[in-house]
Parts: structure tokens; C-alpha cells; sequence
């Protein structure tokens, strides 16, 4: 139990230390962090219970429109990715679920949609197929003893992910269709919900419907029908656990890779080209030495994966200009920390979560295992030392 505790996360991670501890350090900290345990496996028990079901019961109306999508659900965003009836939905289960589940206290979220389109004369068909789908939900559950939600309480289940975030008091953050054209195209999406507390991610969930239990890599056992949908799950201080998203397996521990050399390890990158730089991936891969193709996945689904060690490394780079949102990676990120991991930006800092709805970051996210981080880092820098090089020639 003591080595296990060494090697938690979180704010536990700052104990770490690069070199062994004389024997006069080791028992007292030991003994600290051994005190500590309990405290640390019952906080956020109740709010994670409460992230866990309400990603489950998002991700059964997401896999119910999924399976019957129809062209007309999808509208258009500002940033031109595509959102679908099931983001709306998924929004307000999320956010009835948790105002049901923990009702003391003011409730926070910062999530990705509001109502503002559906508000409008011609979303008046949208907006019923969306509260239709919300209370079959909820019904089909049977967790809730409600009566059914008006439009308009569907409407102000969405508008509670208002809150722009910061360092301050406790912010729910939400992606509720994480991978919306992994989700159009039928292929990987998540629902991802994080918690914020005092501007550190405390607890992550991430519902992957479309992820077998089996692992990506092993293509000569493919996954039966029961076999598919996944939810991750990480508490700070308590390590990750997956399980099945319909309740039909045990939670189990998960860690990371534990690959050290890069030329055995494999990679994972955005699906679209516009989501990530392939080229800059492929010139560090190959400074690294790995020999893999990458494996290329939409959504935060990549974290969940790599907790589990289907891959060894992770990597983003968006184009010039674009900046990355605290749901695109709070819950995805604490999975894998929690399973052994680590995730930076380029130059090797931790992400920070505390500046409200986005990310300010040093060019992009590096994800691995620690064993692996400090090649890789090099690599990366390396690799946008050249690019640098290369653009300023031009």
C-alpha cells in the first residue's frame, strides 16, 4: 500500500521525489500519507456517484439518437463542428442528474452549449424531439419520480453550464458529446464531466459508448455486442477504475503502459487533420524511433484508453490560433494521472484548469507514461524547434 501511495497523483504527487529517500525521510512521510488514506478514498465519494450516473443516463440518450440519426438533427456552431440533438439532451440529463444527486449548495457548471439556438422560431421542432428525448430517458430509467419536464425546463437544464470556471469554489465541466463527428460518423465519442475545486480537477468521468472492454490494440479478439461501451472513472488519491457503461461488470483498476522504450510504443492523435498537426506527430514518432502506425481516435475516448494502457503516448497540436477548452480535456486528463500518467503541455508544464473556459498552454498536450515523458519531451522540442526553423526560412 505504501508504494501505491507514492505513486498517487494530484496534489499526493508532489511528494515524489527523483531520488531515493534516506531512511530518516521515508518513515515519516509514509506514515503521513498512510494517515491521510481514508481521508483521501472518502472525499468526492458522493459527487463522484453522482458524475457516474449522470454520464451513464447521458450516454443512454446519445446511443438512442446515435443509432436513429437523422441529417436534420445536425445545426451549425460558431466554430463550424457539428452539434446534434444528443449534445442538447446529453446537457440537460447531465445537469438534472446532478442537481438531484447533490442538492445542498449552489450548482456550477461550465459546459458548451447554451439554449440560445433552440430559443429561436425555427428550433421549435428540435427543442420538443430534445425534451421527448429527455424524459424517455429519465422515465426508462426509473431512478427519478418526476413528472415530466417542460420545454422550458429543458431549456434551464442546458443554461446551467454558465459559469465561466476560475480558481475559485467548486465548477462541474462539461463536453456533453465530446467528438461530435466521431459521434455523426457512428464512430467514438464521449460524454466527458470533470469537477473543479479551487481550480484542481478532483474527479473525472468519461462514458465511451462505442469503446470495447477489450483492448484497441488486440484485433484478434474482437469485442461481442455486450462487450462495447466503457466508462472511466478517477478520483484524486484513488486511482482509475473502468467498468461497462451498462452495469455489467465490476468497476477494475487501470494503469497506464509501462513501456520504456519508445520504438516498442504505439500512439494516439486526433482522427480529423483540422483537430491536431499530423505532420509535427509524425516527426517526433519518428525522432523517438517508434515504429506503429499512430491510431487515430476522436475525442477525449484517447484518455481513456491510454489509462488503460491501449497506447503509451498521446498527442495535440491544434493549428495556430486555436485555444483549448477546459472540457476537451479535465476529465480525460485526471483519468490518466490517476492511472499512473502524466499530462503537460509542450514544454513540459502541467495544465492548469484554474483560468476559466480556456486553456492557456505552451503550443500543445503531451500525454505518456513517466517513464517515457522526459524522452518524449525532447523529441517534441526538437521537432518545433525544426518546424520554427523551417516556417522563418520561407
Amino acid at each position: 500500500m505504501a508504494a501505491s501511495l507514492l505513486s498517487l497523483s494530484g496534489s499526493i504527487n508532489t511528494l515524489r521525489t527523483p531520488f531515493p529517500l534516506k531512511s530518516e525521510f521515508r518513515k515519516p512521510i509514509l506514515s503521513l500519507l498512510l494517515r491521510a488514506a481514508p481521508v483521501a478514498s472518502m472525499a468526492y465519494e458522493k459527487e463522484l456517484a453522482a458524475a457516474k450516473k449522470a454520464a451513464s443516463l447521458a450516454a443512454r440518450l446519445c446511443q438512442k439518437v446515435q443509432r436513429a440519426l437523422l441529417q436534420s438533427d445536425v445545426q451549425s456552431k460558431s466554430d463550424r463542428s457539428p452539434v446534434t440533438v444528443a449534445d442538447y439532451g446529453s446537457q440537460a440529463l447531465v445537469s438534472f442528474v446532478l442537481e438531484r444527486e447533490l442538492p445542498s449548495g449552489s450548482f456550477l457548471l461550465v459546459a458548451e452549449e447554451d439554449s440560445g439556438d433552440l430559443r429561436k422560431d425555427d428550433a421549435k421542432e428540435t427543442l420538443q424531439r430534445i425534451t421527448k428525448l429527455v424524459n424517455d430517458t429519465i422515465s426508462s430509467d426509473g431512478t427519478y419520480t418526476v413528472s415530466a419536464l417542460s420545454v422550458e425546463d429543458v431549456l434551464a437544464a442546458i443554461d446551467s453550464g454558465k459559469s465561466e470556471g476560475g480558481p475559485r469554489g467548486r465548477h462541474w465541466v462539461l463536453d456533453p458529446i465530446d467528438g461530435t463527428k466521431g459521434f455523426l460518423r457512428g464512430d467514438q465519442y464521449a460524454i466527458a464531466l470533470a469537477l473543479l475545486d479551487e481550480g484542481q480537477v478532483v474527479l473525472g468521468v468519461l462514458a465511451c459508448p462505442n469503446l470495447s472492454l477489450t483492448p484497441i490494440s488486440n484485433h484478434s479478439q474482437p469485442s461481442a455486442p455486450n462487450q462495447v461501451g466503457c466508462l472511466f472513472s478517477a478520483k484524486v488519491g484513488a486511482g482509475t477504475d473502468m467498468e461497462s457503461l451498462d452495469g455489467g461488470s465490476s468497476p477494475v483498476k487501470v494503469h497506464v503502459s509501462d513501456i520504456e522504450d519508445p520504438a516498442e510504443a504505439s500512439f494516439f492523435e486526433s482522427y480529423e487533420a483540422a483537430h491536431s498537426m499530423h505532420d509535427l506527430s509524425s516527426s517526433i514518432a519518428k525522432k523517438l524511433g517508434v515504429h506503429a502506425p499512430p491510431v487515430r481516435i476522436d475525442s477525449q475516448v484517447k484518455y481513456g484508453a491510454l489509462s488503460r494502457g491501449d497506447g503509451a503516448i498521446y498527442l495535440r497540436f491544434p493549428h495556430k490560433g486555436y485555444r483549448e477548452k477546459i472540457w476537451d480535456h479535465a476529465a480525460g486528463s485526471i483519468v490518466v494521472t490517476e492511472a499512473g500518467g502524466v499530462v503537460t503541455d509542450a514544454a513540459g508544464n502541467p495544465l492548469d484548469f484554474s483560468r476559466g473556459k480556456f486553456l492557456d498552454l505552451d503550443t500543445g498536450i503531451v500525454v505518456t507514461n513517466q517513464k517515457l515523458m522526459p524522452q518524449l519531451l525532447k523529441a517534441v522540442r526538437a521537432s518545433l524547434n525544426e518546424d520554427a526553423q523551417s516556417a522563418s526560412s520561407v
